[in-house]
């Protein structure tokens, strides 16, 4: 495999998908320019406000990455690199970017209100009531992992005694924690102030691009050279609970645009930190033939590895790469918070179609990483996707001359990047869940406003969102992985249903849905079989004695799954398919 080409072929294609089949997307759908969204038609200075394209691209671009585009490509390379990138590029541009655009114009058409309101409208509202469950499910998923995955970057551990390199090697990585904390909470601090001061300010977009990267640098300086927090897993499992409560539930100006516009440009130094350690790796001829395998077969183990995935081919290739090809939890961001924000109609296209292409082009430096340290990975070297992927890109970076004494700093901005995004999709996720518990809870065709008794005080938005943080991070200090095997179905399960919703909703209005058949069809295949195959899995450790929680609550899980599935599907064929409704 040679990187630089792998790279150069890459962006080229992404680049043609763009122009052509997401401007024809465009037209078939009937994208109106001039079209007042949401954000100005239903502005309330807390979830509508409308902002910049710049602001909104950097919220939806980072609550939709995350961590998501690193550890799935990652983890399916065992399969060869053939297989990732074709699933990353014909994925991406037919799947997932159609997908996504087409979450996000849905939702700007219904009042910038979620799929579940868009499912209610062209479905039926037990078809909404069950996408809510999913969605919910999903995003309680979402937070236990995504938190337990920050706490444990940012948590320090005992030195233990006895053993000097033991010792120095867990003091080394509780600096990095310490480091990556500290410049966390500054990120933060920092969002909330820049946030105030620039809230009603038109200020000309070169001026907002340069403050934001002056910030990020003195931020990272800042907390890179003063390490003073230190506080061990639980500890931070619980701040980030508060964190995640009281930002998901304040006005987005305050924190969501400002943190996710400055976090952005991690997110844009993280990509051009990684494309010039390809081109000069490639240049240099240090990445022109990397060992990493074009195809391993239909059937791959993880061996040795503590990081690559293990199962067939299909369907596990297309479960274990989700963001970076298609993925539900994309459309909740869309429908979710990004609608709410969209300044103008024309602007769906280059933030949510073109967003995803980004994530995309994160997906192959991430298979690039990979490939360039793939002996490691098979032997067990790496501990994490994190790990795999900074290490990858800091070993090409210095092959660049002149930079081979970049290479720790560069692993510890890369890492530090991740940590950043996972954070990002942390409270976004803990907002959708939020808004995903009040639908549950609210008949169709009534407001919040007007329910009384117990169901006005469940869609409050404290008590949705208490009850919604107190699943997530309780799940996630108890063992979250009792659930974790069904994640990656559950959220492909999401996205086919996320496809299934805009497809009925498009064949109302009148216009063309066609794109999404194959799509639709292809994530329920995937899905169902993948949940037949987790519960026929969890049916034999039953047979043969293994009776415990996890077993139980997986095969559980599973069954209602598959079977909500159908239903879903079911209904969802009959409204396409069958007598078209009213637009």
């Amino acid at each position: 495999m040679n990187a630089l080409i792998v790279l150069l072929v890459s962006i080229a294609v992404l680049a043609c998908g763009y122009v052509f089949y997401g401007g024809w997307l465009a037209k078939q759908w009937g994208i109106e320019p001039d079209r007042p969204t949401p954000a100005h038609e239903l502005e309330d200075g807390k979830d509508y406000v409308p902002a910049a394209p710049y602001v909104v691209l950097g919220h939806h671009f980072s609550s939709i990455a995350g961590a998501g585009p690193i550890n799935g490509p990652i983890q399916a390379a065992i399969f060869g690199w053939v297989p990732v990138l074709l699933w990353v590029l014909i994925g991406g541009i037919f799947f997932g970017a159609t997908h996504d655009f087409g979450a996000l114009f849905a939702s700007i058409r219904h009042k910038g209100q979620t799929l579940a309101t868009v499912i209610a409208q062209n479905i039926d509202g037990t078809a909404k009531k069950l996408f809510c469950i999913f969605a919910y499910l999903t995003l309680i998923l979402v937070v236990a992992a995504f938190a337990s995955i920050v706490a444990s970057t940012f948590a320090v551990s005992p030195v233990p005694s006895g053993d000097p390199a033991k010792a120095a090697a867990v003091e080394a990585a509780n600096m990095a924690n310490m480091r990556t904390a500290m410049i966390s909470v500054l990120f933060i601090v920092v969002a909330v102030v820049y946030g105030v001061l620039t809230r009603g300010r038109k200020l000309p977009a070169a001026a907002n691009i340069v403050s934001a990267i002056a910030i990020i640098v003195a931020v990272v300086a800042l907390g890179y050279n003063l390490p003073l927090i230190a506080l061990d897993n639980t500890t931070w499992m619980i701040l980030v609970g508060l964190y995640i409560l009281v930002a998901s539930v304040a006005p987005v100006w305050i924190l969501l645009q400002p943190r996710d516009y400055l976090s952005s440009y991690l997110l844009y130094g993280m990509i051009a930190l990684a494309l010039v350690g390809i081109v000069g790796a490639g240049i240099a001829g240090d990445a022109a033939s990397l060992d990493i395998p074009a195809f391993t077969g239909f059937a791959a183990t993880a061996g040795e590895s503590k990081v690559a995935a293990s199962g067939f081919l299909f369907p596990a290739l297309f479960i274990t790469i989700a963001c970076g090809a298609i993925s539900g939890f994309h459309s909740l961001v869309a429908s979710g918070t990004t609608s709410k924000q969209l300044d103008r109609e024309a602007e769906a296209q280059p933030i949510a179609y073109g967003g995803m292409l980004l994530e995309c082009l994160v997906a192959v430096i991430s298979l690039c990483a990979v490939a360039f340290v793939f002996s490691g990975y098979l032997d067990g070297t790496y501990a994490s996707p994190t790990q795999v992927f900074a290490a990858g890109l800091s070993q090409m970076l210095a092959c660049v001359p002149g930079l081979a004494g970049a290479e720790s700093v560069a692993y510890a901005l890369l890492v530090l990047a991740v940590s950043v995004f996972c954070l990002t999709s942390l409270d976004t996720a803990t907002r959708l869940g939020r808004y995903m518990f009040q639908e549950l809870f609210t008949p169709h065709g009534m407001e919040a406003a007007d329910l009384t008794g117990w169901r006005a005080v469940l869609v409050n938005p404290w008590v949705a969102t208490i009850i919604t943080v107190a699943l997530g991070v309780g799940l996630g200090l108890t063992g979250y992985q009792l659930v974790w095997p069904l994640f990656g179905a559950a959220n492909q399960l999401l996205a086919a249903l996320g496809l299934l919703a805009v497809c009925a909703w498009l064949g109302n209005a009148g216009r063309n849905n066609k794109m999404f058949y194959i799509p639709m069809a292809f994530m329920m295949v995937v899905t169902l079989t993948s949940l037949a195959l987790t519960v026929w899995a969890k049916i034999g450790l039953l047979a043969a004695g293994t009776v415990d929680a996890a077993t139980v609550l997986q095969l559980v899980i599973g069954v209602l799954l598959m079977v909500f599935a159908v239903v879903l599907a079911a209904k969802g064929c009959r409204t396409i398919f069958g007598k078209k409704q009213a637009a």
